[in-house]
């Protein structure tokens, strides 16, 4: 049947994604057991029951504009406090805050690397740079120098984009030997997204950079508010000249209104809950119970982040296989090219502060049944 009212190249997509059994829907209707959201501490359910002054529903503006105030600034400055920077600037979300960063700071005639599993919002404000972009093999040193020597010579200043943890795999960036590179050469400028990090590694949970002691290295941090922190928005951690400059020309920060009053209190209220290790303390057990206890399991790539991964391999196993711990009331969620790389499709576990023994033992169990391993072998 025709359409009239849509593209043509509209209507093709959503077919080819439908014959693929790629098409993404939305849900409503999740399992109750949570191994899936990145609300890894429980933040998420504690905000809501600390936040109960009355603030007003919007900001109405962009933040040049009406929507700036002084608790936002405050807000701002206890954040660049909390992670041993000179200043910090608050985004809409991570993907705004990557995209306006990438898009602005890097010009013509400077470079960017960035490894081959960076987040998509970093990929975004990359392709809407003018600078050249290269990525390099994941977590490969040795790869991301090569190309240093190679071009080092050729452009004004040279970006390296990475994540502190990566969202897919949970393993970490080798931030350490990406640091001595940084100081073999000139105008190298670190940037890391610590998105998955936040809550989980450093003092009170500042971060990967900060148990590494190198975010004075780093020219820009990203942290954002939507996994471990519970809340919305996100931060570009970094100099005073960088967050001037952001104000000036980062066109995601500019031109959209800014976040509420009762965002910014919540985010205000999730540091100050991360000043409390019960949380912390309580998600590195059950990593721990989940890493010891899963030893059996073939395919599965362990990290020490909230973030597992069960590598399956093809679209529909994958699909059938999220049915099945869907059927015991486990939410995990799998992981499907082209999100990753055809072949590397996968179930990805998130682990919580909040899941108990018997959750996890349940999830073990799941993992580990005959009908599950069953669908590995067809």
């Amino acid at each position: 049947m025709l359409d009239n009212n849509n593209p043509n190249h509209i209507l093709n997509s959503l077919q080819s994604r439908k014959d693929k059994g790629l098409l993404r829907q939305l849900k409503t209707n999740f399992p109750e057991i949570d191994f899936c959201s990145n609300d890894y501490l429980g933040f998420n359910r504690k905000s809501i029951e600390v936040i109960q002054e009355p603030y007003e529903s919007g900001s109405s503006g962009s933040r040049l504009i009406s929507g700036n105030s002084i608790y936002i600034e405050e807000t701002e400055k206890e954040v660049a406090k909390f992670h041993n920077a000179e200043s910090a600037l608050i985004f809409n979300s991570g993907y705004d805050a990557n995209l306006g960063l990438f898009s602005s700071v890097p010009q013509k005639n400077d470079l960017i690397l960035y490894d081959e599993l960076i987040h998509a919002s970093i990929y975004d404000g990359i392709r809407l740079s003018y600078a050249k972009h290269y990525k390099f093999k994941h977590n490969n040193v040795e790869f991301l120098n090569d190309l240093i020597q190679r071009h080092k010579n050729s452009f004004t200043n040279i970006y390296i984009a990475v994540e502190s943890i990566y969202s897919m795999d949970g393993d970490l960036a080798p931030l350490l030997e990406i640091v001595e590179l940084k100081k073999h050469n000139k105008n190298i400028f670190l940037i890391v997204d610590e998105a998955h990090a936040i809550g989980i590694f450093g003092t009170s949970g500042s971060g990967l950079c900060n148990l590494l002691n190198i975010e004075e290295d780093c020219f820009a941090r990203i942290y954002t508010y939507g996994k471990a922190m519970g809340c919305h928005g996100a931060s570009v951690v970094g100099s005073n000249t960088l967050r001037d400059y952001l104000i000036n020309f980062a066109r995601s920060f500019i031109y959209t209104t800014a976040l509420p009053q009762h965002s910014i209190a919540n985010i205000n209220n999730a540091y100050k809950l991360l000043q409390n290790l019960t949380q912390i303390n309580k998600l590195q057990t059950v990593i721990s119970y989940f890493l010891s206890n899963t030893n059996h399991l073939k395919n599965l790539i362990k990290s020490n982040s909230a973030i597992q991964c069960l590598i399956v391999g093809d679209n529909n196993k994958v699909d059938n296989l999220e049915n099945i711990l869907a059927q015991n009331n486990i939410y995990v969620k799998a992981i499907k090219s082209p999100t990753v790389k055809v072949g590397t499709e996968r179930l990805r576990v998130c682990l919580h502060a909040f899941n108990t023994v018997k959750e996890t033992d349940l999830l073990i169990k799941a993992l580990s049944d005959e009908k599950f391993c069953q669908v590995f072998k067809t």
